[in-house]
């Protein structure tokens, strides 16, 4: 399996601050990019995937959402995390 517990932890530990923070923007935000990453990448392999195609474009979403309201909240941490996981232009 590609996200293992340990996995998890280390992304939360970077960026949500510790591993048992699992609830912070910031930290689902950089899950949500790993699992987007691993999906793109089965995509290129697999053309006619349609339902991890239709599960991708779910995770975009949820992500764009997070963004949206960290974005509205603090725009500090929204910089910080977009310039950390290389996610816009």
């Amino acid at each position: 399996m590609y996200l293992t517990n340990d996995v998890k932890s280390e992304i939360f530990a970077k960026h949500g601050g510790k591993a048992e923070n699992t609830g912070s923007a910031e930290g689902q935000i950089a899950l949500f990019t790993f699992r987007i990453n691993h999906l793109t990448e089965h995509l290129k392999r697999n053309r006619h995937d349609y339902n991890t195609e239709r599960s991708l474009v779910k995770l975009v979403g949820k992500r764009r959402s997070l963004l949206d309201y960290l974005k509205k909240k603090e725009i500090n941490r929204y910089r910080e995390i977009i310039k950390e996981l290389g996610i816009r232009k």
